[in-house]
């Protein structure tokens, strides 16, 4: 058992958690809690620390039990995980899982593509929701620049609940040329903004579509607004002017699986 917060390894996964370029480095990602280890692939997990009290549940477990001794763990202590650990109440299971690799050629080549294009997007949370929420809507991937928030972020990682296991995803330096190539595919890339005339629902999905969503404070940025082939609004009453970024984005998705089904 590590009981030691001076342990080299211990010391590794708090670079980790507290650094995204260590993270990149490292080629890896953390994820906490037995949701994201019971979904995480096996051959993607690198390392898994857990307490004992967290084995013992897994061990109560048939599924978890018979996963845990296919892989490869450390016992931790309860100080030790919780300087490990991101979260206020830790659940005492942690794992260090491999990246994926991704390719913009994979999303663009996917049968009749449903795309979410973010620019800037700076809240973990707000990105984790929209990769939770595009699996339930059926998205093909996501594409999002250089400057939106890291998705390995751990916040993030937590937002997505398992759904970054799935949800295949790229980042691009240029954002505006990667919108031109989905256009050159045929693929219908459409802006939320505020400039939008015409109503979300007024639009057909049922083909290769895109969404672009933009910052959270911002919007979408006017050389990116300006390649979409059209701008659409969602209504709105009152005195709101617009809707936080992971909700607009879960309306068009889900608009997009309504015509869809």
């Amino acid at each position: 058992m590590i009981s030691s917060l001076s342990n080299p390894k211990v010391k590794q996964v708090v670079q980790w958690k507290n650094s995204a370029g260590k993270r990149r480095d490292g080629n890896i990602f953390l994820a906490e809690g037995f949701k994201m280890w019971e979904e995480a692939p096996e051959e993607s997990l690198r390392e898994i620390y857990a307490t004992p009290e967290a084995l013992e549940k897994i061990g109560r477990h048939p599924l978890w039990r018979e996963k845990l001794k296919r892989t490869k763990w450390e016992t931790v202590t309860e100080e030790v995980f919780r300087k490990m650990s991101d979260t206020q109440s830790p659940q005492g299971v942690l794992c260090v899982v491999e990246r994926p690799v991704y390719r913009i050629e994979q999303l663009l080549e996917a049968k009749n593509p449903l795309l979410v294009v973010l620019e800037d997007l700076q809240d973990p949370g707000n990105l984790g929701t929209i990769v939770r929420t595009g699996e339930g809507a059926g998205i093909t991937g996501i594409v999002m620049n250089d400057t939106t928030v890291d998705i390995y972020n751990p916040k993030t990682i937590r937002a997505t609940m398992g759904s970054i296991y799935r949800v295949p995803f790229v980042r691009v330096e240029d954002l505006p040329g990667a919108v031109r190539r989905m256009r050159e595919k045929g693929i219908c890339v459409y802006a939320a903004h505020l400039a939008g005339e015409t109503y979300y629902d007024s639009f057909s999905f049922r083909q290769g579509s895109a969404f672009l969503i933009g910052n959270e404070g911002r919007g979408l940025g006017r050389e990116l607004a300006n390649c979409a082939d059209s701008l659409l609004k969602i209504p709105m009453e009152g005195h709101v002017e617009s809707l936080n970024a992971a909700v607009s984005a879960a309306l068009l998705m889900y608009e997009a699986r309504r015509q869809r089904s």
